[in-house]
Order: C-alpha cells, then sequence, then structure tokens
C-alpha cells in the first residue's frame, strides 16, 4: 500500500541512549482521547422536565464533549447513541419538547465545535452504519455513521470509493456535512457521488433529499453543517477498483500548473495530490507530485486485502520530531524525496513476476485507506490544527508565494501543505463557486492563550489573504474567523441561514458554529 513513510528521523533519534529516552514520548500510543485545553471540571447538569417525551437512554449524562482539536470542551446536556430511526426519534422529540439543540457527531474532526452546542443533545451516529451494496446498480447505501474504512473494506477488492477524503477516519454523515472532496480530480467532492439522501427533519419527519426530490434542501444538507437535519443514510456512487500504476515528481512550485495541466489532460490519471515542501530552506518552494494512472489492461493481476497502516511509533516519532526543529524539518522532507518511494509496499500482483524497475501497482482503494493512527499521540499541551483555502487555479502561485512570507513572519510550525484540484461545487454553502485549488494545511501549536491568540492571529492573516486572491477558506475549523470574514467570503450566508429557518423554525438544529455567527431573527410584526 502506498503510504507516507516518514522514516528518516526514526533513524536519527535511536542513535544513542540518551535521544532514545528524549524521543520516546513522541513515539508512544495516546492513552485515550486527548484533551489538551484548560480543565474544567464536569458539571451536572440538573434533570430537564420531559412533558410528554421520555428522557433518552444516555450514553453520557452531562458533562463535557470535544473534537478532535482538543481545544473546544463543552458543556452539554448528553449524548445519546441510537442505533435505529425510531431511537433517534425519540431523542428529538426529547430535545424538542425541552427546547434542547440537537447536534449530530461522527468522528468529530470538525475543529469549531461543529459537533455540538453548549447544553446540548449530541447525537452519536456511529451505531447506524449499516452498509449495503447493490453491484448490478454501482452504488451503495450506508448509515450515516459508517467511517470510509469500513466502507473500503466491504466493497473490496471488485469495487472503490467515488468520492472521499485522501484519508478514511471520517464518517459519512460528517463528510456530507462538510461536501469533503479528495484526491480524485475527476469526480469532485462527494456530492457529485451522492444519488440520494434518507433525513430526519425537526418535526421527526423522514424525507428523501436528491437532485430530482427536494432539490434545494439537498444543496443545503450536502455542505450544511448538520443545520437542517440529521442524514440516517446515503446512496452514493461506487465505482470499479481499478489498478494504477502510481508515479511521482519532484518539481519547483512554480511548474506545478503546467505539470497538472498535463495530468488533468491525461484520461488515465484517476487520482493525484501534491504535497508542498515544509523544510525551512525551501519552504513551499518545492513540490512532491503524485499520481496514479489506471492500467489499460489488468490481465492476470489481483488485488491484495485492504491492510491497515503499519510502522506507526516510527511514523509517529518522524511526525512529532518534525515539530521540535527546523533540521528536524528538513531531514523529514529529504526522506519523503528520497526514501518513501523505495520502500512503498505494492499491493497489485501479476500471475507471472513483475520485471526489475516496473513501477508499483495499487488499487484505487489502497491510497485512500489510511487511518493515519501515527497523527494521534500523548503529547500534552500542543495540538495539531488543520485549515484549508481555496484559491482560483490562475491565483495559487502568487497566493503560496505571500503564504510563504506569512508563515516566516509568524514562524509557524507548519508540518505539512498539500495541494488538491477542486471543481465548481453546486451546493448552497459552496467553498468552490469557480473551479480552484484547494490548500491544506496541518499547523502545530501550543495549547496555551498564547498558542490560541498566535494561531488565530495567523488564521485571520490567511483568511484576508485568501480573499485578497478571489477565494475562501473552508469552515469546518477553528472559529477564529469574525463574521465580517464569514461574509466577505460566503456573501449567501445569510441567506443559507434563512433557508435553513424555513425547514427548522424552532432552530432545534444547532452547533457552536452556528451559535456565533447565524444572524438574529428579525422580530415578527
Amino acid at each position: 500500500m502506498v503510504k507516507k513513510r516518514w522514516v528518516a528521523g526514526g533513524v536519527v533519534a535511536v542513535s544513542a541512549t540518551g535521544a532514545a529516552i528524549w524521543a520516546a514520548p513522541m513515539a508512544a500510543d495516546p492513552e485515550g482521547t486527548k484533551d489538551c485545553g484548560p480543565s474544567v471540571a464536569d458539571r451536572a447538569i440538573s434533570k430537564v422536565r420531559a412533558g410528554a417525551a421520555a428522557e433518552p437512554e444516555w450514553t453520557q449524562a452531562g458533562g463535557t464533549i470535544n473534537d478532535e482539536s482538543c481545544l473546544n470542551r463543552t458543556t452539554i446536556r448528553g449524548i445519546v447513541a441510537p442505533a435505529t430511526e425510531a431511537q433517534l426519534g425519540d431523542a428529538i422529540a426529547f430535545a424538542r419538547a425541552n427546547k434542547l439543540p440537537v447536534t449530530a457527531a461522527g468522528a468529530k474532526h470538525s475543529m469549531g465545535g461543529q459537533a455540538f452546542a453548549k447544553g446540548g443533545v449530541v447525537i452519536d451516529m456511529r451505531r447506524m452504519n449499516a452498509i449495503r451494496l447493490d453491484k448490478a446498480a454501482r452504488t451503495i447505501s450506508v448509515g450515516a455513521g459508517a467511517r470510509w474504512h469500513d466502507i473500503q473494506n466491504s466493497i473490496h477488492p471488485e469495487f472503490a470509493v467515488k468520492a472521499m477524503q485522501s484519508t478514511d477516519v471520517f464518517t459519512v454523515g460528517g463528510s456530507i456535512a462538510v461536501n469533503a472532496h479528495g484526491m480524485d480530480h475527476r469526480a469532485g467532492a462527494l456530492m457529485g457521488s451522492i444519488r440520494s439522501l434518507r433525513l430526519m427533519l425537526a418535526d421527526g419527519s423522514i424525507v428523501t433529499a436528491s437532485r430530482e426530490e427536494n432539490p434545494e434542501l439537498f444543496r443545503h444538507v450536502v455542505g450544511g453543517y448538520g443545520l437542517f437535519g440529521i442524514v440516517t443514510e446515503a446512496t452514493l456512487d461506487v465505482v470499479p477498483n481499478d489498478i494504477y500504476q502510481s508515479s511521482r515528481a519532484v518539481i519547483a512550485t512554480k511548474d506545478f500548473s503546467a505539470t497538472f495541466a498535463a495530468l488533468e489532460d491525461d484520461p488515465d490519471v484517476g487520482l493525484t495530490y501534491t504535497h508542498l515542501s515544509t523544510a525551512p530552506g525551501n519552504l513551499l518552494d518545492e513540490a512532491l507530485v503524485y499520481s496514479y494512472a489506471k492500467l489499460p489492461d489488468e490481465t492476470g493481476m489481483e488485488r491484495a486485502p485492504l491492510s491497515e497502516v503499519g510502522s506507526v511509533k516510527l511514523r509517529r516519532l518522524t511526525v512529532n520530531m518534525s515539530k521540535r526543529a527546523n533540521w528536524l524539518k528538513s531531514l523529514k522532507w529529504w526522506s519523503e524525496k528520497n526514501i518513501e518511494h523505495r520502500i512503498e509496499s505494492c499491493t497489485v500482483t501479476r500471475a507471472q513476476a513483475m520485471q526489475d524497475g516496473e513501477a508499483c501497482l495499487v488499487s484505487r482503494n489502497d491510497p485512500m485507506h489510511d487511518s493515519v493512527p501515527y497523527l494521534y499521540n500523548n503529547l500534552r499541551d500542543e495540538t495539531d490544527i488543520l485549515h484549508e483555502y481555496f484559491v482560483p487555479r490562475a491565483e495559487l502561485l502568487p497566493f503560496v508565494a505571500r503564504m510563504r512570507a506569512l508563515f516566516q513572519r509568524h514562524r509557524t510550525n507548519l508540518l505539512n501543505a498539500s495541494i488538491r484540484a477542486v471543481d465548481k461545487e453546486d451546493n448552497a454553502l459552496s467553498y468552490a463557486p469557480a473551479r480552484a485549488f484547494s490548500v491544506v494545511l496541518y499547523i502545530n501549536q501550543p495549547t496555551d492563550a498564547a498558542g490560541n491568540e498566535e494561531m488565530a492571529e495567523l488564521t485571520r492573516a490567511l483568511i484576508d489573504l485568501t480573499a485578497e486572491h478571489g477565494g475562501r477558506f473552508f469552515l469546518p475549523y477553528q472559529l477564529h474567523y469574525s463574521p465580517e470574514q464569514l461574509r466577505r467570503a460566503y456573501p449567501e450566508f445569510d441567506a443559507f441561514v434563512a433557508e435553513k429557518r424555513k425547514w427548522d423554525p424552532g432552530e432545534l438544529f444547532r452547533n457552536s458554529w452556528y451559535e456565533r455567527y447565524a444572524p438574529p431573527r428579525t422580530p415578527s410584526v
């Protein structure tokens, strides 16, 4: 399987006993869910009067919840984990009777409180995870709580997911809520592969949303952050699990547009993504372009079962060490350029032995079958934060040049930077109203007040920079941006909220993001 082999830092770390002792915590497995913010004692919430609605069976009553940023611990009424639509309906009825906000949660990788609200009822959707494949229709119907990891295992080796993120840790419902995109530059974001959605509204009724049935609701639910209802099931397109030949090229970032144009013109290239250098000496100036081209003839080839990520401690050690010193960042980038491709695993075998020098062959599922366990750690007082910015394709290079200057000025601890291509997305709150390049950033920060403030300043500066280049920023992350920045990037936001209030007049479905940015209601006359 093609995975990231960040190994050189690990080799250096074990060269001496003292270094090994220093490095050991950076390789250690996490002891539990990371919660690195200021300590907040669980506050008991008094039992509310349920009226005609029975109190649900809580998997957690009261207490607090956090997301993957570990910076947003929030007091809630409790968590319910329904396994059926009837149980979900009961939880919604209880919340409605008691005027409590409701949010759906999956893996909670959105990092700005999009999966919960203060004092609210959190619906943990992960038990609603059924998977049904229709080979004839080439579709799969999945519960919103199903993880992409499990979906891939279910449909491999014959079929593959058409559109998903570049890693598989997310739930389908969460991916729909943000209209996620990934490595397939032809498939576009997830919205393009959704046949239909089954949705529970605030009154407990079930409706279908698709391009043909309730099309406006469909446009608002996809990328709608769970504010219109709770998706219980999605029917998605699947595609043949083609065999690809993997390729990589080290280029100057200034040559990226021409390189990508050649890949886009090649109809056999099915997946592509690009990593930018995080080494201080050539920060963002150099790029590694990965691509996967379909083989015209698969005769005599066999796809291996999907495997789990290996060498987790070594990978984790390399990632965490690169946070500590510039020379280790440089070593990590050198390793990715010069070592990784020499030790990648090929998951497709021929009936006859492969010839010396023959390129690595993988199935379509393989590059995306990565649950990134090496990104989870036991380090206190720090966390790693995602950002994502979408800029018109012609603006990418000047945007990257100015972003580099921002990182240098802020001394940003940049762990990874990548580029993906997105097409125009037609959902109501679209991050790509025109074809764009997505720049995905993974940044380490201290979790104290100074670290949070520095991240807030950097975020606002990046958002302003994106706006100057005619772009937009992705909304599922930390809420460091102002209401004015949100509306400048998304001038349709207030219309989006007005449509939400048509479908959910009591504003039952709310989260921390909505409560911060939604405009107040206009008093009725």
